[in-house]
């Protein structure tokens, strides 16, 4: 769906320029503007064109696919963004003669003909892109499965105006109910189970999205509540009547319809779309920097071997994603009874070696696990992964520490680059690993790799020993 609505907005731009500047070729060729005759020059404008306005139209939210969204807002979102992509290829058409390439001549008039045409051109597709999708929702494609939590009032309320948007592609498949009798059908809706029985409904209905509709209830029991869905791959949604009960949660508006709805989980890495992005980056950045960190790779292998005896690797089992175990590997820093004299490093750790002290204040001890990001083991960004003995004590330690197993582990992480990492506080590098996993974008990824760099660069490496 999401391709489709992105090939609809491609089209409309691509036609509305490329069919303006075509039909006022003699115009501009009667006022004296000189057209390139190589069509390398055109096609050079139209990919860098069409990079930007994909670029654009992402960073304006018109592709977060949400059901029920306002047309107005996303009609001036559209506007706003095939007014920046105008821009971008105006900047883009000035650029190209720094860059050793010809640009293409404009006039005023099909710029701003081109815009206009764009502009209509992308909401009208943007309304038939619409109705495929409700016809699609209407044959049970394109479905997201419901579940929802309160019976009463709040429960039945968000249950009717469903019901009211068949178009919508939801599928209501029951209610949780500590009430009702299990069984029980309340306006046409099964009761499946009590609400401690969250997750297992989940997984019973394949649910996508879980809906939060009680009033009442304590702040404690209704964190215990979501608590009891965070590790499933759904989405978690509260009903406004109990949004002051947790004012102390990162949280964001969306709406059903006409009904408000507040977001208390991001699923963003549960959507295969975003899963995809994110392992295109870390196979083209892993592939890359293991090319050119080849030579410091070799340098420090033969610094180890002449260091001390020993392996040059080092493989220790750690826990990645959906707790499954992994071999992850690093350069040797210690010596090859480290394990047993002891298992946390500490300050001035007598077991690193001499060489292995300048890897680890370098963090270029952890190069090797590109090889474990490149066959998919890892991630570039993620939750570090912990050793299997320390998984089940700290599961019962730290709330919702199990939830940071439910994505990719990370080469470095948003802990990492705050500092987080050596002998500091698990609870602390827990709470911004959950941080980064319900707040995902490919920026942040992004902002996290660069801080990452940079601290290798600069030296600041906190905590690293």
């Amino acid at each position: 769906m999401r391709a489709g609505l992105m090939l609809c907005d491609l089209v409309s731009i691509n036609g509305a320029f490329i069919g303006v500047y075509i039909s006022n070729l003699d115009a501009m060729r009667d006022a004296g503007l000189l057209l390139p005759s190589d069509p390398l020059v055109a096609l050079r404008f139209l990919l860098l064109f069409n990079l930007a306005a994909v670029l654009v139209f992402t960073f304006n939210g018109l592709y977060e696919m949400r059901r029920g969204a306002s047309r107005v807002d996303e009609a001036f979102k559209v506007l706003t963004s095939v007014s920046l992509t105008t821009v971008m290829a105006l900047l883009i058409n000035t650029l190209l003669p720094e860059l050793g390439a010809v640009d293409l001549p404009w006039s005023r008039d099909v710029l701003a003909w081109s815009w206009l045409i764009a502009l209509f051109g992308c909401v009208a597709l943007r309304v038939v892109h619409r109705w495929v999708v409700v016809w699609l929702h209407r044959y049970g494609i394109d479905t997201r499965r419901i579940l929802l939590v309160g019976a009463r009032e709040p429960g039945l309320l968000v249950w009717n105006t469903i019901r009211r948007r068949p178009d919508l592609g939801y599928r209501v498949q029951g209610f949780l109910s500590d009430s009702a009798p299990i069984g029980t059908i309340i306006e046409g809706l099964p009761v499946l189970g009590r609400t401690a029985q969250l997750g297992r409904v989940v997984r019973a209905t394949q649910a996508d999205e879980v809906i939060i509709a009680l009033s009442g209830r304590s702040t404690q029991n209704l964190m215990e509540i979501i608590s009891l869905a965070e590790d499933e791959a759904v989405e978690i949604k509260v009903y406004p009547d109990t949004f002051q009960l947790i004012t102390n949660n990162d949280v964001s508006i969306g709406d059903l319809s006409d009904l408000p709805l507040v977001s208390v989980k991001n699923a963003a890495l549960d959507i295969p779309w975003n899963r995809a992005l994110k392992r295109a980056m870390d196979v083209v950045v892993s592939s890359i920097l293991l090319l050119v960190a080849a030579p410091l790779m070799l340098l420090i292998a033969l610094a180890i071997r002449l260091d001390s005896k020993g392996p040059i690797f080092f493989l220790q089992e750690r826990m990645g994603m959906d707790v499954q175990p992994f071999w992850m590997l690093k350069f040797r820093t210690m010596r090859v009874d480290a394990e047993a004299l002891g298992t946390w490093t500490t300050p001035n750790d007598p077991r690193v070696t001499r060489v292995g002290r300048v890897l680890r204040s370098s963090s270029l001890d952890e190069l090797p696990q590109l090889i474990n990001v490149l066959i998919g083991q890892m991630s570039l960004v993620g939750p570090r992964p912990e050793q299997p003995r320390w998984i089940e004590q700290f599961s019962q330690q730290i709330p919702r520490y199990m939830r940071r197993h439910k994505e990719k582990a990370g080469l470095t992480g948003w802990a990492q680059v705050n500092g987080l990492r050596g002998d500091t506080s698990i609870e602390d590098r827990t709470r911004y690993d959950l941080y980064y996993i319900e707040n995902w974008s490919l920026l942040l990824d992004i902002k996290i790799i660069l801080r990452t760099i940079a601290n290798l660069l600069t030296g600041k490496q906190e905590n690293a020993y």
